[in-house]
Formats: C-alpha cells, sequence, structure tokens
C-alpha cells in the first residue's frame, strides 16, 4: 500500500525519545505529528471533504456521508461522532463552511452565474444556495459579489 501524501509508515515502533525528537523536528518545519487515531481519521475527514470542494472538478453523486464512508471505510455515524466531539462542529457544518468558501471563489471570478454555481454546487436551488450563504458570512451573494468591484473600482482610483 502507498500511504497518503504526509503520511509516514514506520518499519519499527519508536521509543518515547525518538518518538519526542522526531516531534520536534516536525515542529520546526511547520509539521505536526499525529499519532492519536482520532486526530489521524478527522484529517482524514478534513482533508476528503476539502479536495472533494475545492479541487474535485464534480460532487459526488452520492450523498456525502456514502461518499465519506466508502472513501475512509468508517461508519459516517462513529466518524461523525469522532469528528464533532473533538472539533466541536458537525461534518455537515465543516462542509457547508467549506462549499460556502468554494462558492465566494467562484463569485469572484465572476464566469457563472448564481444558479449556474448553485447547479455546480449540488444545491436544489439559487435561492437555496443565497439563504445559506447569508446565513452562514451575514452577506448576500449578489453584495458580496459588489464588494469586489468596489475594492477594484477605488483601488483604481488611488
Amino acid at each position: 500500500m502507498i500511504p497518503d501524501l504526509g503520511v509516514v509508515e514506520l518499519t519499527k515502533d519508536l521509543t518515547k525519545e525518538q518518538k519526542n525528537a522526531f516531534r520536534t523536528g516536525l515542529a520546526a518545519s511547520g509539521l505536526e505529528l499525529l499519532d492519536n487515531k482520532k486526530s489521524i481519521l478527522i484529517e482524514r475527514i478534513k482533508n476528503s471533504i476539502i479536495d472533494m470542494i475545492h479541487y474535485s472538478d464534480e460532487l459526488p453523486k452520492t450523498n456525502y456521508s456514502e461518499y465519506l464512508s466508502e472513501k475512509l471505510g468508517y461508519d459516517y455515524t462513529y466518524m461523525a461522532n469522532v469528528f464533532s466531539e473533538v472539533k466541536g462542529i458537525t461534518i455537515q457544518q465543516f462542509i457547508i463552511n467549506h462549499k460556502i468558501e468554494r462558492v465566494k471563489e467562484l463569485l469572484l471570478y465572476d464566469e457563472l452565474t448564481l444558479s449556474e454555481i448553485a447547479f455546480k454546487m449540488h444545491y436544489s436551488s439559487a435561492a437555496h444556495l443565497s439563504g445559506q450563504f447569508k446565513k452562514n458570512t451575514g452577506l448576500s451573494p449578489s453584495f458580496y459579489k459588489q464588494m469586489k468591484f468596489r475594492r477594484t473600482t477605488n483601488l483604481e482610483d488611488v
């Protein structure tokens, strides 16, 4: 099996001193040693969601719980409970937060209409997307988009 990017598989167990030295060396490079099974699972969940929303051309055809269960090989209820316990938010809220971040990017690119963005991001309608966007950011998508044009115009006036 080939490990994921950023994953190291050791051929033997480290002593406590070796593990601490390894942890210190990683920290000096801005990295973190995840040796707790829950922490590792949460990172895998987060990375799967981020990859799915930000770096995939299409969101999965199945619902997110099925997608994550299949991809990571865990029961969704177990993953959801661990995630909520450690992160303090639900997997669903984490997904919504990242979908809204992706919608912000798409709005600023100004290549798609709100309806096209809603379709691309698997919202039932532009109205549903607008409601979730406003609830999450406090702004309507159109006002958010206008803010970009105001900033650009103000910069050009300088």
